[in-house]
């Protein structure tokens, strides 16, 4: 029994071609006859080939056709996060002109060997976050030769950046709620380390904070109010925005009337908290968040919060993948967010 794959030039000497022909009528790039391309097209069925082998394609070019995408803590977490399904849309669109697939590898600082990165089969890769786990995997791939983008971290000089203004539309943010006449404002950030530690963040917990986003949006938030006490959860979850919520208006005497939470999915988890409580949004406590995302769960609250373009920021680093893969240099490309007033920030109630 012979298990021998057909090949193209099988199939060509079946329609009686020339190679190069078939091959024009697969790749569809040239027009052909359309009796010769019906000729080639029945001997491939009647041999049952296919099309030409995608593994052939990529050992004369050198690829893999797969760019890697490096993302911090457990995946499960990271896709429950809206922002990170939109940024992964707009990498995937980018990537499709490169014809190239995505590998998703954890990058988890407490598992011990060789980073996944090390050995991965792949073009390219792009890294979310530069924390020093991150940096050890950048070395990795700078030592591959591989192109490299990160996605909002400073991987120092040389390297392609996909950056947004944290720091400036936190601020935005705070003053809008400044502007309504709150004083006592309480913090809720994202994680500031790879330990994810839930708890007050206190100097030292920021002078060895590693995740750039968190530092830039509580520096931001701090431009306005220096002095705001600030909790940090585990991460961008509705139930982590519940904890630091109930932690933070349970006690009525030095409740705050106003929370900024570092992302949509933690305000809203405030605002849950708060409800439980028996706490009215905005009349009573005012919550804004960070993102602009669609989030199930708010009902009739519209959340003011900084809209980033999170869609734009997978696109970009997927279009500095493919100027790489095409022997250009990639650039560093910067995004702004814009402000969005809603309905769950007001002025402050009156104190007794």
């Amino acid at each position: 029994m012979n298990d021998r794959r057909p090949t193209l030039a099988d199939v060509a000497h079946a329609a009686g071609v020339s190679t190069s022909t078939a091959s024009v009528v697969f790749s569809g790039k040239v027009n052909v006859a359309e009796a010769t391309r019906e000729r080639v097209l029945a001997a491939a069925s009647e041999l049952g080939y296919t099309g030409p082998d995608p593994r052939a394609a990529s050992l004369r070019l050198g690829r893999s056709g797969i760019v890697a995408v490096v993302l911090g803590g457990h995946l499960r977490h990271a896709f429950l996060d809206p922002v990170t399904t939109a940024m992964m849309d707009g990498l995937t669109d980018a990537l499709a002109e490169a014809s190239a697939g995505l590998l998703l590898l954890r990058d988890d600082p407490h598992e011990a060997g060789a980073h996944p990165v090390t050995e991965a089969p792949v073009d390219a890769v792009v890294l979310i976050g530069c924390s020093a786990r991150t940096r050890e995997a950048l070395e990795i791939v700078r030592g591959r030769g591989l192109p490299v983008v990160v996605i909002e971290g400073d991987a120092g000089e040389g390297i392609p950046q996909v950056t947004l203004d944290n720091r400036e539309a936190s601020a935005d943010v705070a003053r809008h709620v400044f502007q309504l006449g709150h004083k006592h404002v309480a913090l809720v950030t994202l994680a500031l380390d790879a330990d994810r530690r839930r708890g007050i963040v206190t100097p030292e917990h920021i002078a060895a904070a590693t995740v750039d986003v968190t530092l830039d949006r509580l520096a931001g938030a701090r431009e306005v109010f220096p002095d705001a006490p600030a909790i940090s959860a585990a991460g961008s979850l509705i139930d982590e925005g519940m904890i630091a919520g109930r932690a933070l208006l349970t006690d009525s005497a030095h409740r705050p009337t106003a929370v900024l939470a570092q992302s949509d999915l933690l305000a809203v988890g405030v605002i849950r908290a708060a409800e439980e409580l028996g706490l009215r949004v905005p009349e009573d406590v005012s919550v804004a968040g960070f993102d602009g995302i669609a989030v199930d769960g708010l009902g009739d609250y519209r959340l003011t919060t900084a809209v980033q373009p999170a869609v734009r920021k997978g696109r970009a680093a997927g279009e500095q993948i493919v100027r790489m893969l095409d022997g250009e240099p990639g650039e560093t490309v910067h995004l702004a967010c814009r402000f969005r007033a809603g309905s769950t920030t007001a002025a402050p109630p009156a104190r007794p």
